[in-house]
């Protein structure tokens, strides 16, 4: 028995004396299950999505200020079509029990209504106040057009007449023509005209087709509207469009133009177990998506309140459902500005690097067999994985290839590798996951492409959406058969892949190699196997090794350490667990992108943890746990975030980082750099908020940014070894 257990009667009996007299101790329970202790999950993601927004206050360059006001206003449209939509649902079903956070969903669509209609108009006020006047600084402009010269205006109805009229369809609303169809995200006009024979007013729905470039280019159309090489000028299309609807409606007199923009559910529920064809299902759910129930209206401020309510009761929404706003709507139409080709306004680019030990003329396979490759991106290149697949096709001592694909993005390099491989008579198995949110169109596209390709495509199992990153390659060598393995937390996909920030793992272990041909055939064929060598497999293993990592720390008391770097915090059960680590003294250290349902700082319960936020450049995606235990560290990376939709509900798989030096330089050079962070960096407060932990530094100290750091690092890797640096 240790000093730590010793008690004062046990301690007086060792020196013989008589029990000493200990008065009882009181100690208060807390109940670790009270709804104070938890932070609601769709508030929490909301406030995720301001401090998207605070960026476009940061120290960016101006287009990638604007880029953030971009990515603001398109979460929050996936926000309303996936999470306001399913609350709603939930309502309908009469359901009135909240989750861990006590609150019933009327009171979070109550609570959600007062706090985004506050950041709605505070990102109105950024474009208005803020980016725009900066924007027409360095001569970028978006003009109103009714303030355009008649030269110009007569140039924008050429332009109308020629681009933008023949798509057009106007759609009158009377007693003989119902109220139109209002697909998802559509931008339109709602007209009031009115006949000049009879007087009577009708109303009439125009779309803003989304073919149409939302900002159109004013080009030099005079000699006196020259622009200089900086001066971009644009006008919105749906002004265009409002300025010229008499051709749409010939004898008519416009009365007047309100643009408005409705938002759908598009959280498609699959009956799979009754689907013969789930592909055929993907595609008809998708057809469906476009007649999801409203969610969401935004219009204009000066709609007028017979308007309003014409489409409120026609899209059978209630006033709770409409936003207005100051401002253009669909600001995530912003990306088009941050297209333009002004490098100086953007953030500077850099070079991703090779990884360590490795050149581009190397075999992968060669240097596999030597060493075990760790990738860190977009600091480290994508190009080992592409070439991984692509020296695999065209190896003749290759086999087979077997992978799974969540995301793949356009034109991907990966997907035609495997086409080639299977053209050169390798095996090749992959599971694409149909069901991937908002990636299904392209995914199905590419399932067929891959299928008419000759190769085996499958699409996983039966209720649970495949999240896992595997890539498995089987070759003939001279001892045998070798298994290469490349696993990863993000997805096969060459764009994403120069945006987040991922961590991979190339090697030949045999368990890792056996695992991930295990793993395959759970997916593909018949397997009730529970238990890996080394993987963390969900729904099967994963909760109950990550609770048993807990409960080892808090074995070890104030000696305990934790470190979790996840997009997502949310399950009750990990939350609780981790409360009972800080109530036994282990310092626990959460590194929480987005959503976060556990409150720090609470005395009693959560003082030894702390929590911060990371946003900057890229989208921090990567997903690291360690433990300390004692010195004999454990550390697991992999595809799942800590919520139960992925514990639960989801094929992940988080597999081991084994090797002391690299666990060690996980630790010290990734997760202690986000700890130490101070520029990007926001800590979550027991009461929900976030402060900048800017705020915590002494006056004088020099501000610390992890991404800046990594970026600086691998640019000295650059600059010592020019012959290795990627895309």
């Amino acid at each position: 028995m240790t000093d730590t257990a010793v008690t004062p009667e046990i301690e007086a009996k060792r020196n013989g004396k008589p029990a000493l007299e200990v008065p009882e101790k009181t100690v208060e329970v807390m109940d670790l299950y009270n709804p104070s202790l938890y932070i609601n999950r769709e508030l929490s993601h909301i406030e995720f999505n301001r401090r998207v927004l605070l960026e476009c206050y940061a120290d960016h360059p101006l287009l990638e200020r604007l880029k953030f006001l971009a990515i603001f206003s398109s979460n929050m449209d996936e926000f309303f079509m996936v999470r306001v939509s399913g609350l709603k649902q939930q309502m309908m079903l009469g359901i009135t029990k909240g989750k861990a956070d006590g609150l019933s969903p009327r009171e979070q669509l109550v609570a959600i209504y007062r706090v985004v209609t506050q950041i709605f108009s505070e990102a109105n006020r950024i474009w208005r106040e803020q980016l725009y006047p900066q924007l027409v600084a360095e001569g970028i402009q978006v003009l109103a057009y009714k303030n355009l010269g008649n030269r110009t205006q007569r140039k924008l109805s050429s332009y109308f007449e020629r681009e933008i009229f023949p798509v057009l369809t106007p759609l009158a609303f009377d007693p003989s023509r119902p109220f139109p169809h209002i697909s998802n995200l559509s931008l339109n006009l709602a007209v009031v005209i009115r006949d000049p024979d009879t007087q009577k007013t009708n109303f009439a729905r125009v779309k803003v087709p989304a073919i149409l470039p939302r900002l159109v280019p004013l080009k030099p159309l005079a000699p006196d509207e020259l622009l200089t090489p900086t001066e971009q000028k644009f006008v919105w299309v749906e002004e265009v469009i409002a300025a010229n609807l008499d051709r749409l409606f010939p004898g008519m007199e416009i009365v007047a133009a309100y643009p408005f923009r409705i938002t759908r559910n598009t959280d498609m529920e699959i009956q799979e177990e009754e689907a013969d064809d789930l592909l055929l299902t993907m595609e008809e759910n998708l057809r469906q998506r476009h007649f999801g129930s409203v969610v969401r209206l935004e219009i204009d401020e000066n709609t007028p309140e017979d308007i309003r309510q014409t489409l409120m009761h026609n899209l059978e929404i209630s006033q709770y459902d409409v936003y207005t706003t100051t401002g253009p709507l669909g600001l995530s139409s912003l990306w088009e500005l941050h297209k333009l080709e002004r490098p100086e306004l953007k953030d500077p680019h850099f070079k991703s690097v090779m990884p360590e030990y490795l050149t581009p003329d190397d075999n992968i396979f060669s240097v596999l067999r030597e060493r075990d490759i760790f990738i860190h991106r977009p600091y480290d290149t994508f190009i080992p994985i592409i070439d991984m697949v692509k020296r695999a096709a065209e190896d003749k001592e290759v086999l087979a290839i077997k992978m799974t694909l969540y995301r793949v993005g356009p034109n991907p390099p990966i997907v035609h590798a495997l086409m080639k491989a299977r053209e050169n008579g390798k095996q090749v198995t992959v599971l694409v996951e149909l069901k991937a949110r908002f990636d299904e169109e392209s995914n199905i596209e590419w399932a067929r492409a891959l299928e008419h390709a000759g190769v085996h495509v499958v699409y996983g199992l039966i209720g649970l959406k495949t999240h896992c990153k595997v890539l498995l390659i089987v070759r003939r060598e001279r001892d045998g058969l070798r298994r290469y393995v490349h696993l990863s937390t993000g997805n096969y996909n060459a764009i994403t892949a120069r945006i987040y920030t991922d961590i991979g793992l190339m090697s030949t272990d045999e368990d890792l190699g056996a695992d991930a041909s295990e793993l395959f055939n759970f997916l593909t064929g018949y397997s009730k196997q529970v238990e890996y060598r080394k993987f963390l497999v969900a729904p099967l293993s994963l909760r109950k090794n990550l609770l048993a990592f807990i409960e080892r720390e808090i074995a070890h008391g104030k000696k305990g350490h934790i470190i979790a770097k996840s997009n997502a915090l949310v399950d009750p059960e990990i939350i609780q667990a981790l409360y009972r680590a800080s109530q036994a003294g282990v310092r626990v250290e959460l590194i929480i992108r987005g959503i976060c349902a556990l409150r720090p700082g609470l005395p009693g319960v959560s003082e030894n943890i702390r929590v911060i936020s990371v946003i900057g450049r890229f989208l921090e995606h990567s997903r690291i746990y360690y433990f300390h235990n004692l010195g004999d560290e454990a550390m697991y990376t992999g595809s799942a975030d800590l919520m139960p939709r992925n514990i639960d509900r989801r094929v992940e798989v988080c597999f081991p980082i084994e090797d002391p030096d690299l666990r060690r330089r996980v630790v010290d050079d990734i997760l202690m750099v986000y700890l130490r962070d101070t520029e990007k960096a926001y800590e979550l407060q027991g009461d929900g908020r976030y402060v900048p932990c800017n705020n915590f530094v002494e006056d004088g100290e020099d501000l610390f940014s992890s991404q800046s750091w990594f970026l600086t690092q691998h640019a000295g890797k650059s600059a010592k070894r020019e012959d290795v640096v990627g895309d």
